[in-house]
Order: C-alpha cells, then structure tokens, then sequence
C-alpha cells in the first residue's frame, strides 16, 4: 500500500488539464487502452479538452475502448438525464472511439443482476481497465458506491443517497432524479491498472481530507483508493484546502 500521488493545481480547468495529458500519453504509448469513464460535472471540461486534442490529431480512440462507471435504473438510453445521453454529448459524438467499444450499464434492463454480471463479464473480456478515472462526491462515494459499501462489491444496483441525488439534480429537466442506479463495484475499480481521481471546488475539501488522511473504511468510499498502488489525485487548491499535508507532486 502506497499513499496516492497527489497534485495540486490552481484550478479545475489546470485539473482537466493534468488527467488529459495522462489520457493522450496513455493511447499514444497503448493504442487500445481500457478506460473507466466517469459523469457529472466535474469532468465536463476532461471531456473538451479530450475532444479537442482529437480535433488537433493528437489523440486517437479509434482502437480504445471505455465502461462508464454508473447508469440511472429506469431511464433510457437517449433520455434526458442518461449517462449514455450524457457521454454522447460531451465525448463520444466529438471523437473517433466506435460505438462497439463504449460500453455503458442498461439502466432499462429487465433483469438487472443480469445487466450487472454480463457488464462484470465484458470487463473481464476487455483484459480490464487500464485507467479508470474517478470523480469524489461530497459523502465520500466513488462512482455510485455510497457509505457502507464493501471494499469487495462488483457492479450491482444502488440506492442512490439523497445528497447524491440532489447533487444530480440539474441534468434532469423534470427534476425527478431516479432512487436506483447501476454502478460498478469498488473491488472493480481497485482492479484498475492505474487509477486518478478528479476533486475540484471547495465543496469537496472536507471529503477530499477524509479520503486522505482519515481511516480507510466503507464510511468512506474513496478512502479504499489508497489500498491501491498506482493512484493519482488531482485537485484543484479550493478541494485541497483543508489538507494538512498539501505536498505537491507533478502529473504523471
């Protein structure tokens, strides 16, 4: 066990920055890389710089290959409020990555344990994930792993918490964010080759201390992440502000 590289940087848009130039150096070096998507917010700008680095030819995705971490129970496909609709937007219509190797939970599936082993299933097929790229919510989860998920849970179904709900809030019109969604296991996410974790604004400062510097418990998702040898955590310096230790390494 090795304590996360951590990099502090000036702000989100200096963030993305870091974890897109450990996107490009990662494809040049391994063309048909396996990573591990995440959505919401925090990699809005990941996904512009992504998209415009492939406009520039400095990136290729045509042989890579992507499983986004989590979908919504019950909503389609091209619904309002989808992470498949979500990842459409903002990266896969704006690269060259094939359809057939972006690969996104059923969050409509009529047996959704069957949906959760079979996505297991293609992980494993894939060879698993090289980088698995990571957001941290305010209570601590990782993906939609919330507190008191085991260390050793596969993808399966959550109940998603109120906080996390209501910090999703925007991307449904309606505002009626499902109770239910389809993410993918912490023991999945510690398989990563190589793991980065994304934390940006000053609400994320107290999580981002527990995450670090408190007990590595399932009270704590993201705390499981310093089980792992090979992470890097990226944070702007509003999200490291209560670090007691805020040693500052370069992106890797």
């Amino acid at each position: 066990m090795a304590d996360p590289a951590l990099s502090i940087v000036e702000d989100a848009s200096s963030a993305a920055r870091v974890v897109a130039d450990r996107v490009e150096e990662l494809i040049r070096g391994r063309p048909n890389a396996v990573l591990a998507l995440p959505t919401g917010r925090t990699p809005l700008r990941l996904y512009d710089l992504l998209a415009e680095r492939y406009r520039a030819g400095r990136i290729d995705f045509r042989s890579a290959r992507t499983f986004n971490l989590d979908e919504w129970v019950g909503v389609g496909r091209r619904a309002p409020g989808s992470y498949a609709a979500f990842m459409d937007e903002h990266l896969f219509s704006r690269v060259n990555l094939r359809p057939e190797n972006r690969a996104i939970p059923d969050g409509a599936a009529t047996d959704l344990n069957a949906e959760c082993a079979g996505y297991e299933e293609r992980i494993r097929e894939a060879g698993g994930i090289d980088l698995a790229i990571l957001g941290i919510g305010r209570n601590g989860h990782i993906g939609f792993n919330e507190p008191g998920t085991p260390f050793d849970s596969r993808t399966h179904v959550v109940d998603v918490a109120v906080e996390t709900r209501a910090a999703n809030q925007w991307s449904f019109p309606d505002g009626r964010v499902p109770t239910r969604a389809i993410t993918v296991g912490i023991a999945t996410i510690l398989e990563a080759r190589e793991i980065v974790l994304m934390a940006t604004g000053a609400a994320k400062s107290a999580v981002l201390r527990r995450m670090l510097e408190g007990p590595i418990e399932p009270s704590c998702p993201a705390s499981a992440l310093r089980l792992h040898p090979h992470v890097q955590v990226v944070a702007d310096a509003p999200s490291a502000a209560d670090l007691r230790s805020r040693t500052e390494a370069p992106g890797r």
